[in-house]
C-alpha cells in the first residue's frame, strides 16, 4: 500500500512539473491535552492552561524540527463577545531552515545543570547599552508599574523605524502615570500610548523581568529592521535565559521566512502548518508534529471512555501558488469551476472526513447548503469558463465569494471557502488560498496525510479538461438522505477512487476504510449462517437554533444535537428469513429490496432544541423475529449511541414498552426508508 502512495504521490509532482505549475499545500490541523480539563478544552478559546501547552509544542519543535528557530506571541483576531483579542504564537526560520539569529542554547546549559538566569536590573542596563550600539541609536527607557504584578520591572522603551534608520525620543510622562493597563497579556499590549507625543511614531521595545523569566515585546517594523533588531538582542543576551519575545510579526511578502503558528481557537489548539511545495513535505510535517505534541502532552483526538473521537476542531486543507504573481489558480478560472463542480457532485468529499456536525449549520457547509441557489452557482461557473486567457483573481473572488457561504452569508463558513482567495473586504483576504474545510483532525496523521493525498490528485487530475463535470447535480432530499449514509458514502467514494484510477492515480481503497470504520462506529453485529445484520452510527445535519442570550457574548452558535441517526444494512439472507421490530414497530426489510434503511431519534434532552415536547426516544429495543413465525429469537437494547446496542437475555422480555404504534415504516420522498421516531 505504502508503494501505491508513493508512486501516485510522484506521479502528482511529475504532473504539476509538466504543466509549469507549482501547487502549495498548507494545513490547520487542531490539539488537546491527554486529560482536557477547563472551558478552553470545550467551549471557550482561551484559558489557563492553553498557552502553556502552545508553548510546550512550540518548544518541542524548537527542539525536533527547526532548532535555533525564533518564537514569537502575537497579538491575534478579536471576536465579538470575547472580552480579549485571541494569541498565536509564530515560530520563525529561514526559508532554508537555518535560524534568523543565533540564541542561547537554554536546552544545552539546562542538560550540565548551569541554567543561566535572567537578568536584572543592572543587566537590563547593559542589554539596552548593546542593542544601542548594534542600531546606532542611543535609546532612552523609562520605568513602568504594572499593578497586577507588582514585583514586576518593566521598562518602555521608545524605537521606530522611520523607513531608513532607527530613531528615539524621550517619553516624558508624569510618575503617576506610568501604569500598565489591567488588561491581560505582554506589558507591550498594555502601554499607556494615550499619554505617547503625538506627533511620534508608536514604537516601543518593551523590556519585563520577574522571579519567573523575562521577556521583550518588540516594535512593529518591516521585516529587514526586525531581524536586524533580533539579531541584536540575541547578540545581547547571550549571558542570560532566552527571553519569551512577542509583538506583531512583519509581512513577509517575498518568502524570506518559514513560519508556523500555534493559535487559540474554541476547544482545541490549532496548528497553522508552513507552506508546504509538495504532498510529501505535508505528510512529514504531520508526522513530525504528531511526535512532539505526544511530547508536549497533546494529541489528535479525544478518549470518550472505550470510544475515540476527533478534537472537535478542523484539520482544514490549504491549496495556493508560491506567490501571488505565480499563482496557478488566477489564469484558469476554468479549473478552479472544475474543482468546485466535483466536490459538488461527490457527497463523500463533505462528509466523510469531516465532524458530526455536518449540513447548513455546520462550519463546512456544502456550495449548495448555503446562501446560493443551484441556478446562480450554475451561472457564475459558465461565466467564468467563458473568461480568456490573463489573471482574473478579482472576476474569481467578486463572482464567487458570495456564493461560497453559509444560509447567514458568512463566506468562512463553506467547505470550499474563498474568503482567503481574493477578498479585499479583510486585511488577510488577498492570499490566493482555496481553503477545503470540511475535513475533521483524525487520530492518526497518516489518515490525515492520505486524505490530503486525495484531495491533490483530485486537484490533478481535473487540469485535464477531458475529466470535468459539465454541471452541477441536482441531489434535492438526497443529499441529506441517502447520501449522508456510511454505505452510500463509501460507495460514493469508491467512484472518486475509481475516476482517479482511470486517470493514472490510484489510491487503494484500504487507505480510507480506517477512517470510514472510525468515523461510523458499528452499534451492532449479528451473523448466524449467511445472514448478517449491521448497525452503523451515521450523519444527521443537526438543525440551527436562533439566537440564544449568553452572558458575556458568544461567538459560537446553537444546534440542536440531540438528534441522532443510524443505518441498518441485512444482507438478502437475512431479508428473506428475518424481521425486525424496533419499539415494536416492524422495519420494512422486505426481500429484495436494496434501499437503505435508517432511523432518526432523539438521544437527549436539550435546551434549546427544536420540537421541545418530543421526548427522549432511548433506551430503543430491537427483535429479531423468524418471517415465519412469531418468537423473538434476538433482542438488543440501545441506550446511548457510545455503548451500542446491547445483548439482552431472553428473560428480558418483561422490560418490552406496551402501547407504542404498530403502524409500518413507509419510504420518504427521496425514496429512503427513514424512521423518525419524533413523530
Amino acid at each position: 500500500m505504502r508503494a501505491n502512495v508513493a508512486r501516485t504521490a510522484v506521479e502528482v509532482e511529475a504532473r504539476l512539473d509538466q504543466a509549469g505549475i507549482v501547487l502549495t499545500m498548507g494545513g490547520e490541523p487542531t490539539y488537546v491535552p491527554c486529560d482536557p480539563q477547563g472551558p478552553e478544552w470545550s467551549v471557550a478559546a482561551d484559558g489557563p492552561t492553553k498557552l502553556g501547552f502552545a508553548r510546550a509544542l512550540g518548544e518541542q519543535l524548537q527542539q525536533r524540527v527547526w532548532p535555533g528557530s525564533t518564537l514569537l506571541f502575537c497579538p491575534g483576531k478579536r471576536y465579538d463577545g470575547e472580552v480579549n483579542p485571541r494569541w498565536v504564537l509564530r515560530l520563525i526560520t529561514g526559508i532554508d531552515g537555518a535560524p534568523l539569529v543565533t540564541w542561547p542554547d537554554n536546552a544545552a546549559q539546562s542538560a550540565v545543570g548551569s541554567a543561566p538566569p535572567p537578568p536584572d536590573a543592572e543587566g537590563i542596563d547593559q542589554l539596552l547599552q548593546t542593542i544601542s550600539l548594534c542600531l546606532g541609536c542611543p535609546l532612552h527607557p523609562l520605568p513602568l508599574h504594572d499593578l497586577e504584578a507588582p514585583q514586576r520591572l518593566v521598562w518602555a522603551v521608545p524605537l521606530a523605524w522611520d523607513g531608513e534608520r532607527w530613531q528615539t525620543l524621550v517619553w516624558d510622562l508624569a510618575p503617576e502615570l506610568r501604569l500598565l493597563s489591567r488588561a491581560s497579556g505582554p506589558a507591550g499590549l498594555r502601554l499607556p500610548l494615550e499619554h505617547f507625543p503625538a506627533d511620534a511614531l508608536r514604537q516601543v521595545l518593551t523590556v519585563e523581568v520577574d522571579a519567573a523569566g523575562w521577556g521583550l515585546f518588540l516594535p512593529p517594523v518591516p521585516r529587514q529592521p526586525f531581524e536586524q533588531l533580533l539579531t541584536a538582542i540575541a547578540l545581547a543576551c547571550s549571558t542570560w535565559c532566552r527571553p519569551q519575545l512577542s509583538g506583531v510579526l512583519p509581512l513577509d511578502s517575498n518568502g524570506h521566512w518559514q513560519v508556523l503558528g500555534l493559535t487559540a481557537d474554541p476547544g482545541v489548539l490549532e496548528v497553522n502548518l508552513p507552506v508546504c511545495s509538495s504532498w510529501q513535505q505535508y505528510a512529514d510535517w504531520l508526522e513530525q508534529l504528531d511526535a512532539a505534541a505526544a511530547a508536549a502532552g497533546l494529541r489528535s483526538f479525544r478518549q470518550q471512555g472505550e470510544r475515540t473521537s476527533g478534537t472537535g476542531g478542523g484539520n482544514h486543507l490549504l491549496l495556493g501558488g508560491p506567490s501571488l504573481e505565480q499563482h496557478p489558480l488566477f489564469g484558469q478560472p476554468a479549473w478552479l469551476v472544475a474543482i468546485l463542480r466535483y466536490w459538488q457532485w461527490h457527497p463523500s468529499l463533505a462528509y466523510l472526513f469531516s465532524g458530526n456536525s455536518v449540513g447548513p449549520a455546520s462550519q463546512a457547509p456544502r456550495c449548495d447548503e448555503g446562501s446560493a441557489s443551484l441556478f446562480d452557482l450554475g451561472l457564475a461557473h459558465r461565466v467564468l469558463e467563458q473568461l480568456p486567457d490573463g489573471d482574473h483573481r478579482v472576476a474569481m473572488g467578486e463572482t464567487l465569494r458570495h456564493l461560497h457561504a453559509d444560509r447567514s452569508g458568512n463566506t468562512h463558513r463553506s467547505e470550499i471557502s474563498l474568503d482567503k482567495f481574493w477578498n479585499p473586504a479583510w486585511s488577510a483576504g488577498c492570499q490566493g488560498l482555496l481553503e477545503f474545510r470540511a475535513i475533521e483532525t483524525m487520530p492518526d496523521h497518516r489518515w490525515s496525510a492520505a486524505v490530503a493525498l486525495l484531495v491533490r490528485a483530485l486537484t490533478v487530475m481535473l487540469l485535464d479538461r477531458q475529466r470535468r463535470p459539465s454541471g452541477l447535480h441536482p441531489w434535492g432530499e438526497l443529499l441529506h438522505d441517502r447520501a449522508l449514509l456510511p454505505s452510500q458514502l463509501w460507495a460514493d467514494l469508491e467512484q472518486v477512487l475509481a475516476d482517479l484510477s482511470d486517470a493514472g492515480l490510484p489510491l487503494s481503497a484500504e487507505l480510507f476504510r480506517p477512517i470510514w470504520h472510525w468515523r461510523f462506529p458499528r452499534l451492532l453485529h449479528w451473523l448466524e449462517g449467511d445472514a448478517e445484520l449491521e448497525i452503523r452510527q451515521t450523519l444527521e445535519p443537526w438543525p440551527l437554533l436562533c439566537d440564544v442570550p449568553v452572558e458575556g457574548g458568544n461567538t459560537s452558535r446553537f444546534v440542536d444535537s440531540s438528534l441522532r441517526r443510524f443505518e441498518v444494512v441485512a444482507n438478502p439472507s437475512l431479508r428473506e428469513r428475518f424481521v425486525l421490530h424496533l419499539d415494536g414497530r416492524p422495519l420494512p426489510l422486505n426481500p429484495g429490496a436494496g434501499q437503505p434503511l435508517a432511523v432518526r431519534y432523539r438521544q437527549e434532552a436539550l435546551y434549546p432544541c427544536l420540537h421541545p415536547l418530543s421526548p427522549v426516544h432511548l433506551p430503543l429495543r430491537l427483535d429479531l423475529r423468524p418471517r415465519d413465525g412469531t418468537t423473538t429469537i434476538a433482542s438488543w437494547l440501545l441506550h446511548d449511541e457510545a455503548l451500542g446496542f446491547q445483548w439482552l437475555e431472553p428473560s428480558a422480555d418483561a422490560v418490552v414498552r406496551s402501547g407504542l404504534s404498530q403502524a409500518p415504516l413507509r419510504p420518504s420522498a427521496s425514496g429512503l426508508c427513514t424512521m423518525d421516531l419524533r413523530c
